[in-house]
């Protein structure tokens, strides 16, 4: 439920698009993106940092080509948002030696005892990599495509974020620890 929470803005900006043109439907990603922060503020629910990142990325950007009249805003806002989550995984590991994504998921995976010790920072990196990519491609298609085509490829990240979530979770599986590898 907090996946499909999380891409509503996503889903309603391709359904906007697809009926209107890329204004209103910038406009409807942002529209939904303030209200699901108010939505949380109302639940009494944490709003997370990247939720507010994401929120002003969106309102800078999308009220950009709103007010410009200028859809390059709204395309290049998946590069920023991409790249700025691989330089802080990056800066976080190799400055500050801290792993955030050992931080976040290392608190619902145990690996085993015997695990490789680099294996965490083999996570990090190849998320560093991922986003990194993911904005390459992102310019690539905005600025060599139509526009349709972006926001169908903007879409579609959705399905790159579940199969290399479901890659790495293979790759990590060999390293996971279960109720039966407790036992021993």
């Amino acid at each position: 439920m907090k996946f499909l929470f999380e891409f509503l803005p996503i889903l309603a900006f391709f359904v906007a698009f697809k009926t209107f043109d890329i204004y209103v439907a910038t406009g409807v990603a942002i529209a939904i993106t303030l209200l699901q922060m108010v939505w949380l503020k109302f639940k009494n629910q944490p709003i997370t940092k990247m939720q507010i990142f994401n929120f002003l990325i969106i309102l800078v950007f999308g009220g950009l080509t709103i007010f410009l009249h200028d859809k390059t805003f709204i395309m290049i806002k998946p590069t920023i948002l991409y790249w700025s989550f691989a330089l802080a995984l990056a800066i976080s590991f190799y400055l500050f030696k801290k792993n955030l994504i050992q931080m976040v998921l290392g608190k619902e995976i145990k690996l085993k005892d015997n695990a490789d010790p680099t294996i965490w920072s083999k996570v990090n990196l190849s998320w560093v990599i991922y986003f990194a990519v993911l904005g390459l491609l992102n310019l690539y298609v905005a600025y060599n495509f139509t526009e349709e085509t972006w926001v169908n490829f903007k879409l579609s990240t959705i399905g790159l974020l579940v199969v290399f979530i479901v890659l790495q979770g293979l790759w990590l599986s060999k390293y996971i620890q279960t109720d039966e590898s407790e036992a021993s």
